[in-house]
């Protein structure tokens, strides 16, 4: 009886349910076990600039009979992540950047794949080659030494292969492959902390994007959970050997293509679900605009034949990522709860599928190709169209996708 009259003198327990509710409170925020999918992160999320989901679905075509479903998938079990195809002007290939930290070429039925290029010159079999489990978290703690090649071109002049490896930088090696060269991993006296993709101007520089200078790639969620604009599209000089900034503030910049004669360039930027331009020639040169929203997410962009770019986008958007995006105090509050990202994500209706797009000059999509239920492709990073057939990438998954085109 004393300690219970204690108790209200001293007003320990005032409301049992204010000091429940503030427990749970405190459990939200601090997390102390680690559950959530922020324990241990500095997280700070910010408003994003994306377009209205129904206003970009007013325009948008439809694939109706999810063509991608008739697409054939390769090299099962053979390619781990292979993020960016490449083909040399001999027309060899594909070749392509794995989770492993190598880079393969094709070589035919009769000899297979063969390791082309390595980034890390100590890079050890022992240690990076992990198979399946190559694009499995496991991997992640042995990325930063082994590398991550992401995007991959080829010069056509003198047929060496750029690489940009998300831990190592910009690199280069030659026709015949070996050991990457280290072209540029600081700009401006800051570190390049995520090279993600690439393409090279015919006076040779090279454009690059740097996705973020808060978040490496093996913390790359957190970019897109946090919303943050740290990226950067940056230029190699090759003459000068100095790196520069073209445009910064991006968020989660992405996939980049030079346009067929050379005036502009796009670039995809993950989080604001769109593709911007910028003017590299003419009376709009060094400005920056607006090229195409997106219903989802784009990774990389890749040019035809005839000018046009493919678009490679997991989509789509839902209604309570969009007020996610646009409430950062909200999203404070929802991605502290002490529940596994998984779960968080059903519980926002996040269910991807994957989508292709083909884009006009004036960034219109003029076709567009999906497999709504995931049956045979799923996240996927590229798409290259080459002598009437689509190849399409994938960062996360153990093969290469192909399907007949047009």
């Amino acid at each position: 009886m004393e300690k219970k009259l204690l108790g209200k003198e001293h007003g320990l327990l005032p409301n049992p349910r204010l000091f429940f509710f503030a427990i749970v409170l405190a459990l939200v925020f601090v997390d102390p076990f680690h559950i959530g999918p922020l324990g241990g992160i500095d997280y700070r999320p910010v408003k994003n600039d994306i377009a209205p989901y129904k206003q970009v679905m007013a325009t948008w075509p439809r694939d109706n009979q999810s063509r991608l479903r008739n697409g054939k998938l390769e090299f099962v079990g053979e390619v781990f992540g292979p993020e960016s195809i490449e083909f040399d002007s001999e027309g060899r290939g594909p070749y392509t950047g794995l989770a492993d930290g190598r880079v393969l070429r094709w070589m035919g039925e009769n000899v297979g794949w063969e390791t082309f290029a390595v980034v890390n010159p100590d890079w050890s079999h022992e240690i990076c080659a992990n198979g399946v489990e190559s694009t499995m978290p496991k991997q992640y703690p042995k990325e930063s030494w082994c590398g991550r090649p992401l995007g991959l071109r080829f010069d056509k002049r003198t047929g060496d292969l750029y690489i940009a490896d998300a831990y190592y930088g910009l690199m280069v090696v030659g026709p015949n492959g070996g050991v990457a060269k280290s072209l540029t991993n600081l700009v401006e006296g800051t570190p390049i902390l995520f090279a993600n993709d690439l393409d090279i101007h015919s006076n040779g520089s090279v454009f690059f994007t740097d996705t973020s200078t808060r978040y490496d790639r093996r913390n790359h969620f957190y970019t897109l959970m946090e919303g943050e604009s740290t990226g950067r599209l940056l230029r190699y000089d090759p003459q000068s050997k100095s790196t520069n900034v073209v445009v910064n503030g991006l968020a989660f910049a992405n996939g980049v293509q030079i346009s067929k004669d050379q005036s502009f360039l796009l670039f995809t930027e993950t989080t604001n679900c769109r593709i911007m331009r910028y003017w590299l020639e003419g009376p709009k040169t060094g400005q920056l605009e607006l090229y195409s929203s997106l219903p989802g997410f784009p990774d990389n962009v890749r040019i035809n034949k005839d000018g046009k770019f493919w678009v490679a986008i997991d989509c789509c958007r839902t209604p309570v990522q969009e007020f996610l995006s646009h409430n950062p105090w909200m999203r404070n509050i929802y991605f502290r709860l002490p529940l596994k990202l998984k779960f968080l994500g059903k519980m926002i209706g996040m269910k991807m599928y994957t989508v292709i797009a083909l884009f006009d000059e004036e960034g219109n999509p003029i076709e567009v190709l999906e497999d709504r239920r995931g049956e045979v492709m799923k996240l996927v990073s590229e798409v290259r169209e080459v002598d009437g057939k689509l190849w399409i990438g994938t960062v996360a998954h153990n093969h290469i996708a192909t399907l007949a085109y047009p």
